[in-house]
């Protein structure tokens, strides 16, 4: 089944528009084609009626986005072997929205990790839009792919059969995959589908906690009182189900650094399960997070919280690892990126903070 309500708010800060449907494990999907069966319309496979109507696809791809619940008939997902009704209103939904206006290739630096014939792996700046959308035209992660791929006659970078396969927040810096084949994304996507990739992130955020280790469930729903959060909802039935397992790496008495693993992907998961959990990421505005939470009522410690603000003047999260089998040869795969310089900096602040304290006592 799929809840047509669409209820998700994207990264990129909203600029994306209102997603189609929403699959029963929570991925937002966005409707690119939509067929309505004629009255006099014999039983047919449904991969043989959509191979006739869209332009450069084959069955077999046709077959892979059926198995990826990216076929949808009446509001519901279907194999390729159903057969096609009189009536049928039947879409074709991709993880992303239809590019609507022209991708314009704009020489973005692109700091890449990894790359092969067919993914591309990218260690996104923070700051830096993904997807375009209303008020990001231009200046995302995919026109700057549209550049790098600019040579090569295999890639659209409006295909979206091609592209990224999932996102972070604009604000969050890290690891992202691009696959470079519609059956590597097919393949990767079904990865992250079914949970099967490693997904790791380290967080500074406020307060201290009482254990080393821990494990936040709980369903994310958009907040009706603010259409730009996300919240834990208090209802089991409403939202979609999501787990951050999380460790404590260091701790700073006021705020602490700590390491993040996804079981699910939900938007803004780890920046709601911890303001959910009474930890809110240092210098997360849409959160919260950019006020002085915890600590003393002094002015050099104001002063000192508000230099750290404009040390990482942005949410203090980064995706560091990521992992998952190549959809061409089955191997491991697995990537770090360092955590960036504005964070590194930050840390470092905090830790001499706590050092400096310990020696004075």
């Amino acid at each position: 089944m799929i809840d047509t309500e669409a209820t998700g708010i994207h990264e990129e800060d909203s600029n994306l528009p209102e997603p189609t449907y929403i699959l029963n494990d929570g991925r937002e999907v966005y409707e690119h084609f939509r067929f309505v069966a004629d009255k006099g319309q014999q039983l047919l496979r449904i991969d043989k009626f959509l191979v006739e109507r869209l332009e450069k696809t084959s069955r077999n791809r046709i077959q892979q986005a059926a198995e990826a619940e990216c076929i949808i008939v009446n509001g519901k997902p279907v194999k390729s072997s159903y057969k096609v009704k009189p009536g049928d209103v039947i879409s074709v939904v991709m993880d992303r929205p239809r590019y609507d206006f022209e991708i314009i290739a704009q020489d973005i630096h692109l700091d890449i990790v990894y790359e092969d014939d067919y993914l591309l792996v990218v260690n996104k700046p923070a700051g830096l839009v993904v997807h375009p959308g209303h008020g990001n035209y231009d200046g995302t992660l995919v026109n700057a792919l549209a550049w790098h791929f600019k040579d090569n006659p295999d890639y659209d970078v409006a295909d979206p059969r091609l592209g990224l396969v999932h996102r972070i927040d604009k604000d969050t810096s890290g690891l992202l995959v691009v696959a470079k084949t519609p059956e590597a994304k097919t393949m990767l996507g079904k990865q992250f589908f079914d949970k099967t990739t490693k997904r790791e992130y380290v967080a500074l955020v406020w307060g201290d906690f009482a254990e080393d280790t821990g494990t936040i469930t709980g369903n994310i729903t958009r907040n009706p009182r603010n259409k730009l959060q996300m919240w834990v909802s208090n209802d089991p039935n409403i939202g979609k189900h999501a787990v951050t397992h999380y460790q404590v790496l260091e701790r700073f008495g006021y705020v602490s650094m700590v390491k993040c693993v996804l079981e699910t992907g939900r938007t803004h998961q780890i920046r709601v399960h911890m303001l959910h959990k009474g930890h809110p990421l240092f210098n997360d505005a849409r959160y919260g997070g950019d006020k002085v939470l915890k600590g003393n009522t002094s002015s050099s410690y104001h002063k000192f919280v508000e230099n750290c603000f404009k040390i990482c003047p942005r949410q203090a999260l980064h995706a560091r690892t990521l992992g998952f089998k190549h959809p061409h040869t089955g191997e491991d795969m697995f990537f770090t990126a360092p955590v960036p310089e504005d964070m590194t900096q930050l840390i470092e602040k905090w830790r001499n903070r706590t050092v400096a304290e310990t020696l004075s006592k």
